[in-house]
């Protein structure tokens, strides 16, 4: 049978002149065989069981180094002299009967569990070969399962009309309409919801494989890891950018240059074990109205809020995702792990820089917790909250565990409450923008108390939102907050102001918010409000020349 693709026609490099001679030969071995395999699981013109059959063949010639299958020889010839190829293989074959009697993966479990089985070999193959150490074992695994998933992502629309599989989870389809829907050409929105979550959990696995070539011995195999790393970047930000099911795409011959000259470029040296490029970008692409406060910061406390604000951003993508609530919980749950090995060997960039800010800055941890708890509220495929103690307790969490930490990296820790009502008050603002943004996800955070005292029943979260009486409750949530910025005056007249500057400039931005939503008025919302780069000159001046 002849291969259906060479080394140069795969997505990321397979035995690139980065690697040394002997190397190559070694790696393209593993590679034939594996091409071998995965075409007689892909071929078209054989029945299930043929194809199983010669998938058992082929093992074992693998393991009796048949010289009727050159293939298979030359990888057991390879394992007779490095002492790897034929256990991962053999693993990679499990793979292949998978395809051959399974189609469709329920959840991302049975998914990475695939993955397990048809990428981790590749690149623990690798590792042997080089005589690596364990310590690359977990970010390799990451970032082979992130290379398996976008090219699952990128192949999808073929995988279905040619191979009838589905490597998109069935619970995830289902977020979408189904199967059926999820593929039709014109339901683009959702479709892009499911594939954006499934990428957010793809570019987490490349932030944990960024640990990879700080780990590694062998200076080749570093400038390819780290080519590699580039080019899963760039594909998985054009599968942001296109939708696979509409148009296939493609990384080209200028990324795989490119990505090639930054592998070579990196040979000599190692990478930073703590690189804050990650959380500054994470920070850049948010918009938040939280930046303007940080503009404000020495440049050692910023790198250390934007940590802060970072893992405040990947908690919250999880929670607004469009994955089941039960898969949500277990992706927090390993953003808890990270938060509990802050002091030991955090495995993520974001992990390792917060890491950081704790160390110098004495950060709570608890609060990480705690702010990953009103997370899992947020997981929910419905949010109501029953009364005003309910509000306070979530308000807390996501919002005064913030304020709670992020005082500390100002340098005001005797400010701690004024920060956790900061929070608070905030929180109340950002409910009150984000009234239709939230219900579009089934989420009310007024309490069914006070919507009670006008009357007002639970119900869809769209239907709450346009009854006229809702308007009205909104005022009374704004009353409160307007009096909470009152409270915060008071307060900041008792605190060092200098110190309380991001703190201050993130007030007032919020406090203009709130004018500006009561300009509008209740019961007319149309778009979300933000503000001007002119409001945040202003604001950022203002607040220099009063600190």
């Amino acid at each position: 049978m002849q291969a259906t693709k060479r080394p140069q026609d795969e997505n990321f490099p397979v035995a690139s002149l980065l690697l040394s001679r002997e190397h190559r030969g070694a790696v393209l071995a593993f590679y034939r065989f594996a091409r071998m395999a995965d075409d007689i699981a892909d071929a078209p013109d054989l029945s299930a069981p043929e194809k199983l059959i010669r998938l058992e063949t082929l093992e074992q010639a693998l393991v009796s180094g048949d010289a009727a299958c050159p293939e298979a020889a030359r990888l057991h010839a390879v394992d007779g002299r490095y002492g790897t190829g034929i256990a991962e293989a053999r693993s990679l074959l499990r793979a292949f009967r998978q395809d051959v009697v399974k189609a469709r993966y329920l959840d991302w479990s049975e998914l990475t569990s695939y993955c397990t089985l048809s990428a981790e070999p590749v690149g623990r193959f690798l590792l042997r070969l080089h005589r690596e150490c364990e310590a690359a074992q977990g970010p390799a695994d990451a970032l082979c399962t992130a290379l398996q998933i976008l090219n699952h992502l990128q192949d999808c629309r073929a995988d279905r009309e040619t191979l009838n599989r589905i490597y998109v989870p069935l619970a995830w389809l289902d977020r979408a309409g189904g199967e059926t829907a999820f593929f039709e050409p014109s339901r683009v929105s959702r479709r892009r919801d499911v594939l954006d979550a499934m990428l957010d959990r793809v570019d987490d696995l490349i932030d944990r494989a960024r640990a990879l070539p700080e780990r590694l011995q062998n200076r080749r195999l570093r400038a390819q890891s780290i080519a590699t790393i580039i080019l899963a970047e760039r594909l998985s930000r054009r599968l942001r950018q296109h939708d696979p099911v509409l148009t296939r795409v493609r990384i080209g011959r200028i990324d795989a240059a490119r990505a090639f000259l930054g592998g070579f470029g990196a040979t000599g040296a190692r990478p930073a074990t703590s690189d804050p490029r990650v959380t500054a970008a994470a920070v850049m692409r948010s918009g938040s109205s939280f930046r303007l406060g940080m503009q404000s910061l020495s440049q050692e406390r910023r790198r250390a809020i934007h940590a802060v604000y970072a893992f405040c951003r990947a908690v919250d993508d999880i929670a607004d995702g469009i994955a089941p609530a039960s898969e949500k919980r277990r992706f927090l749950a390993e953003w808890r792990r990270e938060i509990d090995r802050l002091h030991r060997a955090p495995q993520t960039p974001i992990g390792r820089e917060l890491a950081r800010a704790s160390s110098l800055y004495k950060l709570p941890v608890e609060e990480c917790h705690a702010l990953i708890d009103g997370m899992e509220t947020d997981c929910a495929d419905r949010v109501r909250l029953a009364d005003d103690r309910a509000l306070d307790q979530y308000a807390r969490r996501v919002a005064g565990s913030v304020g709670a930490l992020s005082i500390r990296i100002f340098g005001a820790p005797r400010a701690h409450d004024f920060a956790v009502q900061l929070g608070r008050t905030l929180q109340l603002v950002n409910i009150l923008r984000d009234v239709d943004e939230d219900a579009a996800r089934e989420r009310v955070y007024i309490p069914l108390s006070r919507l009670a005292q006008l009357g007002m029943t639970d119900a869809p979260a769209a239907v709450l939102v346009a009854d006229p009486r809702f308007a009205r409750v909104c005022e009374t949530l704004a009353a409160d907050a307007r009096a909470a910025f009152a409270a915060a005056d008071e307060a900041l007249t008792r605190l060092d102001r200098s110190s309380l500057k991001p703190a201050i400039l993130m007030m007032e931005s919020y406090r203009r918010i709130l004018d500006r939503l009561e300009v509008r008025g209740w019961g007319t919302r149309t778009g979300k409000l933000q503000l001007t780069a002119t409001d945040r000159l202003q604001l950022f001046t203002r607040a220099m020349r009063a600190a």
